[in-house]
């Protein structure tokens, strides 16, 4: 399933520029969310520096079928996925939008139609974990009413992880 929507970009440089921006259902053997999760961790690693900061300790996205990919003129620039924890609740993994594109509403987008994707499946709750010093992610989810919640599964103890959820 294709979604579209047409987004504003951001008020600095990019003034009065309209994006479109789809968002394409799929699964984590497509080779654009391959990836997405490559250059995620590419941009995790330099962000910690290697402290072997455990940032998803619960990284395996192997076999999943619900993956959001965002395309801005059949160029693949973000995606995320959720995976069942309970009959009730999803954890969104893997969350990530290239640099370049940010400010443009596309990590909005993402999380709008995993959101839509996990309510079509009858779940209620989402939960996620993200890093504290990943503060823009933290914003946008805060900005999507997650809050802050103990830590699950898991990230129980684990130095620098943020979980965060919300229902649905």
């Amino acid at each position: 399933m294709n979604a579209e929507k047409t987004l504003s970009a951001g008020k600095q440089s990019r003034g009065d520029v309209k994006t479109i921006i789809e968002f394409d259902r799929t699964d984590s053997k497509d080779l654009r969310f391959i990836n997405v999760v490559r250059e995620l961790d590419a941009n995790l690693y330099a962000m910690y520096n290697n402290n072997n900061y455990q940032f998803d300790v619960d990284i395996k996205v192997d076999n999943i079928n619900t993956v959001i990919l965002a395309c801005i003129r059949s160029i693949t620039v973000g995606g995320g996925c959720f995976k069942e924890i309970d009959s009730d609740t999803v954890e969104f993994k893997r969350m990530f939008v290239n640099p370049y594109f940010r400010g443009l509403g596309v990590a909005s987008g993402i999380l709008d139609e995993l959101i839509l994707w996990a309510k079509e499946l009858n779940y209620s709750k989402v939960v996620l974990e993200t890093g504290e010093r990943q503060a823009d992610s933290i914003s946008l989810f805060e900005k999507h009413q997650f809050s802050v919640i103990d830590n699950f599964g898991p990230y129980i103890g684990i130095k620098g992880s943020v979980c965060m959820g919300r229902d649905i």
